[in-house]
């Protein structure tokens, strides 16, 4: 699984990076998920993360 933030969506609330830090980091204003595969204990935090988003800027895939 991958996981994505829209920077056009993100608002940089740090919701993201509060929830699981392992993904996402902020980078400047805005959040971003580490590139590639997401290690398999760190998938349900970061579908949390993901719904957590106040904008739906996370997007997961397989």
């Amino acid at each position: 699984m991958k996981a994505f933030v829209d920077p056009d969506l993100c608002i940089g609330c740090t919701q993201c990076t509060g929830i699981c830090p392992e993904v996402f980091q902020m980078t400047g204003i805005l959040a971003v998920a580490v590139p590639g595969e997401l290690p398999p204990d760190t998938v349900p935090t970061t579908v949390e993360a993901a719904q957590a988003c106040p904008v739906s800027a996370i997007t997961i895939s397989e």
